[in-house]
Order: structure tokens, then C-alpha cells, then sequence
């Protein structure tokens, strides 16, 4: 699987960037560097990237600009590096578009695990109804293969894990997922999310593809028991 995928690693601490470059490496990934968000974006933007480890603290362009940007129009995996270690920062970060976060001292053996699950998450086989599934005549595109969301033609940029969840509840239209079985389908068992972070992504999502996030028409709560997906 390594050999498969292409690392981008953006920190401007530069003995951190050698570290985790070394552990990648070893591990088979194919790894390139930037010290700043401005580099990181121009290689993201010519450069077939698989995942971004990510420092939030960064000269000229921050990390939350970066994953910002790089949100409008791709929902490549990205690791946030952050030496914020309160819930509420953790909940900022997976608001403005990571999908997981290490905090700062890290091990780089557990970026590794981190970093090889979230691949298998973003990049396993899925088998839904068909490859692009369309709603209310086009206003909603869904493109599973290549994991494009558009809203009214227009592409917006879902998360891999917004996506992920998308996708399970689109795939099963009418169906009522609690919180934990939407954890369970979308990420496995070993997945070390809590309740708030799968409502994050809900509010997340309902931005995204929502007219009107707050009256929602496709992805809709059952109070006391979860969320489900109405087609049309």
C-alpha cells in the first residue's frame, strides 16, 4: 500500500520535517517537504498528493489557511499538527477541514499508525449504488469514486471523514444511524472520535450542501436517536 502514496509534510520546524520524513520513508511513502504554507500550497497544486501532515503555526500562510484553501476544492486526507491539546481547539481544527490531529511533543511512530489508517479510511473500496449519485434533478452531485460533492454544479470541498459519513448516509437512504454506528461504518472500531466531533461533521456537511443548513432537506436529525438522509 505504501508505495502507492505520496506524503505532503509542512512544518517549519525543520528537525520535526526530518523526523517524520525518515519514519514515512522507512514505512515505504513516497514524501515531499514544505517549510511554509505558501510552498505547501504550490506543490498541493502541481503535485498528486495522497495526504498532508500539517503545523498549524506557520510563517507567511497558517495552517488554517492552508486547509481552508485546499478545502474549496479537495477532500485530500489531512493530519494537523498543533500544540493546542484543549477539546475545543481539537473541535476548531476538525471545523476548518482536518481529519485528525497529533498534538504537540508527538510520537512519530504513532503518525505513522495515524497516517496509515486514515489512508485505508479515505482510500478503501466502497460499493455504493453507483459511482455518481444524483438529487433533486442535480442540485446534489456525488461523484464516490473520486470523491467529488457538487452543490448546484459547483464543487465543494468535504473532508475525507465528512465525506465518509456522507456517503454511509446517502448510501442508505431513509435509514437512521446513531452516532456511535456512524463512527463504526464510516471509520471502524479503532477509531478515537467522541459524540462531538461526528455532530461537527454533521454541521459541516449540512454547510456544504444544505440551502439552508438550519432547515435541512437532505440530511436531517431524529431527535433521540441519531441522523438520517432523505433523498428528495
Amino acid at each position: 500500500m505504501s508505495n502507492e502514496f505520496k506524503i505532503l509534510v509542512v512544518d517549519d520546524e525543520q528537525k520535526i520535517v526530518d523526523v517524520v520524513k525518515a519514519y514515512l520513508e522507512k514505512e515505504g511513502f513516497e514524501v515531499v517537504t514544505a517549510k511554509d504554507g505558501e510552498e505547501a500550497l504550490n506543490i498541493f497544486n502541481n503535485e498528486n498528493i495522497h495526504l498532508i501532515v500539517l503545523d498549524l503555526m506557520m510563517p507567511k500562510i497558517t495552517g488554517e489557511e492552508v486547509c481552508s484553501k485546499i478545502r474549496t476544492t479537495s477532500s485530500v486526507p489531512i493530519i494537523m499538527l498543533t500544540a493546542k491539546a484543549e477539546e475545543d481547539e481539537r473541535i476548531e481544527g476538525i471545523s476548518i477541514g482536518a481529519d485528525d490531529y497529533l498534538t504537540k511533543p508527538f510520537s512519530a511512530r504513532e503518525l505513522v499508525v495515524r497516517v496509515r489508517a486514515l489512508l485505508r479510511r479515505a482510500y478503501r473500496d466502497v460499493t455504493p449504488m453507483a459511482d455518481i449519485l444524483t438529487f433533486n434533478h442535480g442540485d446534489l452531485e456525488v461523484d464516490v469514486k473520486k470523491m467529488i460533492v457538487k452543490k448546484q454544479g459547483k464543487a465543494v470541498g468535504l473532508t475525507t471523514n465528512e465525506f465518509k459519513v456522507l456517503t454511509i448516509l446517502l448510501t442508505n437512504p431513509g435509514q437512521v444511524f446513531s452516532r456511535d454506528q456512524l463512527v463504526e461504518k464510516a471509520f471502524g472500531m479503532d477509531y478515537e472520535g467522541f459524540d462531538r466531533t461526528v455532530d461537527t461533521y454533521i454541521k459541516n456537511i449540512r454547510q456544504k450542501v444544505e440551502d439552508n443548513p438550519k432547515d435541512p432537506i437532505y440530511i436531517t436529525t431524529v431527535y433521540g436517536m441519531g441522523y438520517k438522509f432523505i433523498p428528495s
